[in-house]
């Protein structure tokens, strides 16, 4: 097998042979002479030197280099090349206008090539392309220049609205036997409902007052104050409170609880609070003198009639001074009529009232003559924002006018409210909203959600 060094230098020969029959002058040899000892041999370098442009011929004029470089040294030299001009940097560089990196370097060796042959340079892409294109924007485009959402404010933003399940009718009927592949929304109905709803869980900042009387007995002023506060119960994220203020005995524990569960509980009423009052200084001390019915918390009136008058005014100022550091809504039983010892500091400390009445002639006339009362006493607004109620408690006979009652009442309060005739309501006995008409229900709904509209 020959020598690979004379393989090399006979191929040398051979192209050097060629370069002088072009009449080139001869190239240099990839070996390398060096002295040693003073004597020449010929060794091997094992280097491969950079071919440049002779220094006898600076301007590389007859003579052919081909660089061998990367396209980033390219495109340098060729910015060198160019004269140095101040060019804003563009923010984001169009999708379409110009080449690539690797295609800019190609361009630039081509360029280097062809000025050391003395040939004509490339046009230039800004000679003959506009500097500016109108091109169609791309989707990094739409996305760039589209403002960023805010997730926090629109969590949202990617979740598509799903439809309330509808509860009863039709609409509720389709939905369980599509397994809630057909969802029809809920109906005007339970739209209603569900404002009704909102409206009574709407969150308050303090302590509110409602007073309930009304100048008869009979006509459904304790059993509307029970089914509001079972209704402010259930729908409020904190308990309410309603407060027996009643001087003629008042009976509201036994309409929550029920008669037998009232006679086994602890029999502590609102004289007991009283004498220990000062000793009362948290919630589980209060709660020691306090009945529940569910989350209705409830202080019972005095049952002795010899004391059941003796609640004055400074009194219950008092009680309602304790009541309001531990809830946010109280309700407040006031008995029949508006002159007895505690009457005053009750209106004194109300946020609005409700004025019970009765579809009976008697009944409306009475509510009218309290409201009277109230504007010709100093308590125009709670007399002008109140809320009648008018419940049919005795099923009155068809030859009253009921519609000529309401209107004749609706003028000269904030809103009224009628109560259905129910046997749940008219026996007098356990007020329970399960056993409750749905129409008696709603009607409550409506008492208590005007209450807590009128807390402002």
């Amino acid at each position: 097998m020959p020598d690979p060094a004379d393989y090399h230098a006979h191929a040398h020969a051979h192209a050097h042979a060629h370069a002088e029959d072009a009449g080139q002058p001869q190239p240099r040899r990839r070996r390398d002479l060096r002295r040693a000892n003073g004597e020449l041999e010929d060794v091997r370098t094992g280097t491969m030197p950079v071919v440049t442009p002779s220094s006898s011929n600076p301007s590389g004029e007859g003579i052919r280099t081909t660089r061998r470089t990367s396209w980033a040294e390219a495109a340098a030299v060729a910015d060198a090349a160019k004269p140095a001009a101040h060019v804003p940097a563009p923010t984001r560089a169009p999708a379409s206008a110009g080449v690539s990196l690797q295609q800019a370097g190609q361009r630039a060796v081509i360029e280097d090539g062809l000025e050391a042959e003395g040939g004509t340079a490339l046009p230039s892409a800004s000679a003959e392309t506009p500097a500016f294109r109108r091109t169609r924007p791309t989707t990094a485009d739409v996305i760039a220049d589209s403002p960023m959402p805010d997730f926090i404010s629109e969590p949202g933003l990617f979740v598509k609205e799903q439809r309330p399940r509808p509860l009863g009718g039709i609409r509720g009927a389709v939905y369980s036997m599509t397994g809630g592949a057909w969802n029809m929304g809920p109906g005007p109905k339970q739209l209603q409902e569900e404002e009704l709803a909102r409206r009574i869980s709407r969150q308050l900042q303090g302590s509110y007052n409602t007073a309930i009387l009304s100048l008869k007995g009979g006509i459904g002023k304790t059993s509307t104050t029970v089914g509001v506060g079972l209704t402010l119960a259930e729908y409020r994220g904190d308990a309410p409170c309603a407060i027996d203020a009643n001087p003629d005995s008042g009976d509201l524990v036994e309409r929550a609880l029920g008669e037998g569960i009232y006679q086994q509980a602890s029999p502590r009423t609102i004289t007991d609070l009283l004498r220990n009052i000062d000793s009362v200084d948290s919630l589980t001390a209060l709660a020691r003198y306090m009945h529940h019915a569910g989350r209705l918390h409830l202080i019972a009136g005095e049952q002795d009639p010899e004391v059941s008058d003796s609640l004055t005014a400074e009194e219950y100022l008092r009680i309602r001074k304790l009541i309001a550091a531990y809830y946010s809504v109280a309700l407040t039983d006031c008995g029949t009529g508006v002159t007895h010892n505690a009457m005053s500091g009750i209106l004194q400390s109300a946020d609005n009232l409700v004025i019970a009445a009765g579809y009976a002639v008697s009944g409306a006339k009475r509510a009218r003559s309290t409201l009277h009362w109230l504007a010709s006493h100093g308590y125009e607004d709670l007399a002008r924002n109140a809320i009648v109620v008018i419940t049919d408690k005795d099923e009155v006979s068809s030859r009253v006018d009921k519609e000529a009652i309401e209107e004749h009442l609706a003028g000269i309060c904030r809103q009224l409210i009628a109560v259905p005739h129910d046997r749940g309501m008219a026996d007098g006995d356990l007020v329970t909203l399960d056993l409750l008409k749905p129409e008696t229900r709603r009607a409550y709904k409506e008492i208590a959600a005007a209450i807590v509209d009128g807390y402002r």
